[in-house]
């Protein structure tokens, strides 16, 4: 079951566009609340699978109405959520589709429709749009053409929103933006738990380094790649492009000062240099006209200034900030 947010009112854990999945013996990935309705959910899903057919439910937690569930969450905020049976014979539809561009790196965005009476479009029918194509699942192409522009301004905006049309359709508009990637160039043993927290947060992480003992040493096992690589060869063995934050922290100032030379002309959101701002200097001062290029974006120290001194706390405080510049 796939179970979608798309209107909140008040204090809510959780806000349109948000997802998660419920299995058939309850066991679900990703949450709607901090726990306090999936018992509920897992039910109703229970008994929508039985009938295959989508249901809209709404949790009124507002002042009295937290009383009457009995939760005592006190969130004092109203969340409505869609259920959706995913069956294989239809390859998981809408699902499959959804995740296949959170896992890509072009941005996109999804109509989904939410309520249908008297509109003629399908409950559940879905658009998913890139800025370049366009997927549709139970939609015929004038109910497409009703839903594009919604979805077009989603794409634009990267927020989700839930509306109802002139024709009486619920549809929620809803930006899929990209699962981010995170690129660690060092495999020392403060990279493992800056890896691992990153995982944790939903990041694909790939780690490289040029010492294959490291590699070997193991710790990386949440990381999507791991790579031995030599470092002036890093442009061509890896797209650089494709990464959302790059942590350079080999500890070593030759193979450190080969990265952000390669580095220095990517079009990355972040790019960070491990250590203090006197080596960050040096760094930049020993690359010359490629690092007064890179000097107005590289970070360094990288992570918000917590007290950090331990491999935990550092990994915590780099992405902490990189978690505040994604959102």
């Amino acid at each position: 079951m796939l179970a979608t947010v798309y209107e909140t009112m008040g204090s809510t854990y959780s806000k349109a566009g948000h997802r998660s999945l419920i299995a058939a013996n309850g066991d679900y990935q990703g949450l709607v609340s901090g726990g306090c309705l999936e018992g509920d959910l897992g039910e109703r899903a229970n008994r929508i699978l039985e009938t295959r057919k989508p249901a809209a439910i709404t949790y009124d937690l507002r002042d009295e109405a937290d009383d009457l569930w009995g939760l005592g969450v006190g969130c004092n905020g109203l969340i409505r959520v869609f259920l959706q049976p995913l069956e294989p014979e239809q390859d998981y539809a809408p699902f499959a589709a959804i995740a296949q561009r959170l896992m890509g790196a072009e941005p996109a965005a999804a109509a989904t429709v939410i309520e249908a009476e008297g509109s003629g479009l399908p409950l559940g029918g879905t658009l998913i749009r890139t800025s370049g194509s366009s997927e549709a699942i139970d939609l015929d192409a004038a109910q497409v053409g009703q839903l594009e522009a919604g979805c077009d301004e989603a794409l634009r905006s990267r927020q989700s929103r839930y509306v109802v049309d002139d024709s009486g359709a619920g549809i929620l508009y809803s930006a899929l933006v990209p699962v981010p990637r995170l690129l660690v160039l060092g495999a020392g043993p403060d990279a493992v738990p800056l890896v691992r927290m990153a995982a944790e947060l939903g990041w694909l992480v790939t780690v490289a380094d040029h010492r294959q003992a490291y590699i070997d040493k193991g710790g990386f096992e949440a990381a999507e790649r791991v790579r031995t690589i030599d470092p002036p060869a890093l442009a061509r063995e890896i797209e650089l492009e494709t990464f959302d934050a790059v942590i350079v922290m080999s500890h070593h100032l030759t193979t450190d000062r080969t990265y952000l030379g390669q580095l220095a002309t990517v079009a990355t959101d972040y790019v960070g240099v491990l250590g203090p701002p006197a080596r960050k200097a040096r760094l930049l001062d020993e690359l010359g006209a490629v690092g007064e290029a890179l000097r107005p974006r590289l970070k360094g120290p990288v992570g918000l200034d917590i007290g950090a001194d331990s491999p935990e706390s550092i990994a915590l405080s780099i992405l902490a900030e990189l978690q505040a510049l994604r959102n």
